[in-house]
This record gives structure tokens, C-alpha cells and sequence, in this order.
């Protein structure tokens, strides 16, 4: 089966990554304390913004900002130089890491947000957490504890766009079944995309078939896009730019009721 192709172009994505057969990739507070030095040393390199992150044991979920189309080499260069350290650390050989990482490309600030808290919530939903907050490796945490944290975070919304009190009122209120039923319909698109990968459903022919307005033809490129074909594909059927593709994805504009990131 041909690697899935990953959502690569700049903007907000939520990554997700486990340990092979679901063991530890932490095993000591200092390991999650490097993991998070790997990262900011490389988000120096990449111009890559940590939004936030909850690091649990045997998984890590991050809200990362690319500025550039350059996140699969930025997660290669972390995921490879952890899993040196930690092979050396613990003795052992072999893959460290299930997958390379799962992406979530984020297209709307209605999701952005409640992605924030979702990872946030991670730690209490695997009980190893009290309340929101109190689990030292998010971001909340540090800003909470007045904890310094790391550059790779200085641009973070959790600090541009709140101060203690609103963020604190943010979090403390738990998803709703609205932001639930988000967080479902994107799973679902993921998992849509991960079947047609294998075989795609409709050919390009037929994604813009009849398509005879701007407006169709915007959408037409969401739902082929999501069928799994590349925007290097989409981009040559019709005669666009590969960068042209891309910020129509990023705009919203093809995605009726969802409001466009700055």
C-alpha cells in the first residue's frame, strides 16, 4: 500500500504520534523535557510555531504553526533525533515511533480552538490529571505556574489571545457536544481520506464535471482534495499552480460555513 501523502502547506495543523504497539516514548519527566528541546531547536530552523502540546507517555498530541510548506521535514527531523536519544538512553534498537505522525490540517478557527482544548483536556481524559491545567507537560501548565517555557511557544495563542483569567475560563469550560460533534465530523473526513487513498472513488473528470462558477469550482477542488488527490494533481487538471491550490484550501472559501484563519 503506497504511504499516505501529508497535508504539507502552511498553516495550523494538529499532530498526533504513539509509541510502536502502543509503548512508552517517555519514561522519565526528562525525557518529555528533551523532546520539547528537540523541537524548539528545530522550530528555530523551520520558522515553526508551538501553539500548544500535551505529552503523555506513550503518545504526544502538538498544535503546531507552519509558515512555510515545510512540516514533514520538521516532524521528520524531531521524531528521527528523539528516538536516537531515546534508543541510546534506554539501550534498545528498532522503531521507536507507530507511523512517521498523523496530521490534522486545520481549516477553520471554529476548529482551531477546539482543538486547544482538546489537547489540553488529553491528560484528564487518560486520568493522569486532575483538573485542567495541573499536568506539567502542557502549555497551560507553564503559563499558569508563571513557569518560563520555550521560545518555540512565545507566538502561542494561549498568550496572545488571552490573559490569565480568560484563559483560565477557556479551558475550565469543557467541550461542548457542539465542539464534539467537530472534532467527530473532521475524524470522519480523516478516515474518508485514509479509505479513498487506496482507491479513489470519483476521477477529476467527475469531481468538476458541470462546474460553471468560481464558487463550484473552489469547491470541487475541497471535496477531490479530500478524495485524496494531491494539489500537484488537482492543480494540473486544471491548469493551476500548485501554491494557487493551496490557498484556496486555506482560504475557507470552498468550505461552505467555515470561516476563513487570518
Amino acid at each position: 500500500m503506497p504511504t499516505k501523502p501529508r497535508i504539507d502547506f502552511a498553516g495550523f495543523h494538529h499532530i498526533v504520534n504513539r509509541g510502536v504497539n502502543r509503548t512508552n516514548v517517555f519514561n522519565h519527566p526528562n525525557d518529555k523535557d528533551m523532546f520539547l528541546q528537540i523541537i524548539n531547536k528545530s522550530s528555530k530552523v523551520h520558522n515553526i510555531i508551538l501553539h500548544t502540546y500535551a505529552l503523555m507517555e506513550n503518545h504526544y498530541h502538538l498544535l503546531l504553526e507552519t509558515k512555510e510548506e515545510n512540516l514533514s521535514s520538521f516532524m521528520r527531523i524531531v521524531n528521527a533525533n528523539y528516538a536516537i536519544y531515546f534508543n541510546r538512553k534506554y539501550n534498545r534498537s528498532g522503531h521507536l515511533w507507530q507511523d512517521r505522525y498523523k496530521s490534522k490540517y486545520v481549516l477553520s478557527d471554529n476548529y482551531l480552538y477546539t482543538v486547544i482544548k482538546y489537547i489540553e483536556y488529553n491528560p484528564l481524559e487518560a486520568n493522569i490529571s486532575s483538573k485542567i491545567s495541573s499536568y506539567p507537560f502542557t502549555l497551560s501548565y507553564n503559563i499558569f505556574k508563571g513557569l518560563k517555557y520555550y521560545p518555540c511557544c512565545e507566538n502561542s495563542i494561549l498568550l496572545k489571545d488571552f490573559d490569565i483569567k480568560t484563559l483560565s475560563d477557556f479551558l475550565n469550560n469543557p467541550l461542548n457536544d457542539k465542539e464534539i460533534e467537530l472534532l467527530s465530523e473532521k475524524e470522519n473526513i480523516e478516515k474518508k481520506k485514509n479509505k479513498i487513498n487506496v482507491l479513489k472513488i470519483k476521477t477529476l473528470n467527475e469531481h468538476f464535471k458541470d462546474v460553471d462558477s468560481k464558487e463550484q469550482r473552489n469547491n470541487s477542488i475541497f471535496n477531490s482534495f479530500y478524495d485524496g488527490y494531491t494539489q500537484v494533481e488537482i492543480g494540473n487538471y486544471l491548469n493551476l499552480s500548485k501554491s494557487s491550490i493551496s490557498k484556496i484550501l486555506k482560504s475557507g472559501d470552498s468550505t461552505p460555513g467555515v470561516k476563513k484563519l487570518c
